[in-house]
């Protein structure tokens, strides 16, 4: 065969290589926006990480400068949700505090899912006294209740963007450990990874390239579905005062500051609270939606 036959041949199977990654792309994007309630949570979730990123741009006061003259003002033409006991805007904090809560619950997720992750992988591929220990540890930190672990955690290490994203990571990563543990051992016997084996590959090179990549489905539907639950979490230590202290501003400190005023100003603690139901409830359907887009045997192709 010629060399130009062979690169002909080469660029013909890249195309067809390309055609089919597109066609896969569209058949999920399809299947994720099948639904009009994941379409229009993926939607409600995009705008609030524009308002998130734009937060500067777009807040008509600063959230942190205080007016006497203007605390515990009622919604107005000026202060569209009021203003809190400091004079300072509702709105303005609301959309600050947006910015505080994504990236705490972000952050948070992506460290669980990175602590777990490598230590269930690690489990399930050597097995025996290391998949002991790290299965213990996870099982006793399991048994304790999330939010006593955080408070617990919170109390040691104090409040902060960067401490709450760490003790949240550290509360949820055992739900990453058990699946990425499961997903190992059924992966570690099959004939691909025995071949790499025998051909001299390393137990690194092994997990890395070739059990990881194929367990990434399942870490990106947990990952979804937990983003919500962790900025839940947080809003509900931040509403306890264990969380993010003031004066920086996030959705659970606003609620716990507003909760003193909810018969003179019921906005100021309203507001906050319904922007963290609506982004929970969005972010959990979006997770339903990428889990059903992602599973060949809920579309039944299976």
């Amino acid at each position: 065969m010629s060399q130009a036959n062979i690169s002909v041949d080469k660029q013909n199977a890249q195309a067809v290589l390309k055609a089919n990654k597109a066609k896969k792309r569209k058949q999920f994007l399809r299947a994720l926006f099948s639904r009009k309630i994941v379409l229009v949570s993926a939607i409600i979730v995009m705008i609030i990480i524009l308002v998130a990123v734009l937060a500067y741009q777009i807040m008509p006061f600063d959230p942190n400068k205080p007016a006497v003259r203007d605390r515990n003002q009622g919604p107005s033409a000026t202060h569209l949700l009021g203003t809190d006991e400091f004079g300072r805007d509702v709105l303005s904090r609301i959309i600050i505090g947006s910015r505080v809560s994504l990236i705490v619950g972000v952050l948070a997720v992506i460290i669980a899912c990175i602590i777990g992750t490598s230590l269930g992988m690690i489990a399930g591929y050597f097995g025996g006294v290391v998949d002991d220990v790290i299965s213990r540890v996870a099982e006793a930190i399991r048994v304790i209740p999330q939010v006593v672990l955080a408070i617990a955690l919170c109390a040691v290490f104090g409040g902060g963007i960067v401490n709450m994203s760490i003790i949240l990571g550290i509360s949820n990563m055992t739900v990453y450990i058990r699946m990425m543990r499961s997903q190992v051992m059924s992966i570690k016997e099959r004939d691909y990874i025995m071949a790499g084996r025998l051909q001299g590959n390393s137990n690194a090179r092994l997990m890395l390239r070739h059990i990881l990549p194929n367990s990434v489905s399942p870490i990106i539907v947990t990952m979804t579905q937990q983003i919500g639950g962790t900025i839940l979490s947080e809003a509900g230590l931040s509403f306890l005062g264990l969380g993010i202290s003031t004066p920086t501003a996030s959705w659970g400190t606003l609620v716990s500051g507003g909760r003193s005023y909810l018969l003179t100003n019921p906005v100021y603690s309203l507001a906050p609270g319904v922007c963290i139901a609506l982004l929970v409830i969005c972010l959990n359907s979006l997770g339903d939606g990428v889990r059903d887009a992602l599973d060949p045997r809920l579309r039944g192709e299976l």
